[in-house]
């Protein structure tokens, strides 16, 4: 159940660092709040996955779903470079994500 709670957390996390674009630097009422609501509820999520993995793993699983997510959100929406170098290094993400929950204790 951990690793699910994480999961999405780790979602809420590609939602909110994605809504700090639409933001406009705090200025737009309507993404802010929703931006900030996905931060708390992504925090107060890793919070509860935290009591039973290990914070080392946890973090960075969830920092690199919101990396990746985040990544993936602007080569598919906003046209960011797909060049091979860039597409690599996060399938090397990907690879770390998937061999902390495989040498996971939790």
């Amino acid at each position: 159940m951990a690793w699910t709670i994480l999961v999405i957390a780790g979602i809420l996390e590609v939602g909110w660092a994605v809504g700090l674009k639409y933001t406009e630097g705090f200025s737009r009422l309507g993404p802010t709040i929703l931006t900030v609501l996905a931060m708390v509820a992504s925090m107060g999520l890793l919070g509860i996955a935290v009591r039973t993995l290990p914070i080392g793993t946890a973090y960075a699983v969830w920092t690199g779903i919101g990396t990746l997510g985040a990544a993936l959100f602007g080569i598919l929406v906003l046209g960011e470079s797909a060049n091979l170098l860039r597409l690599t290094c996060l399938m090397l993400i990907i690879g770390g994500i998937a061999g902390l929950k495989v040498l996971s204790s939790g």
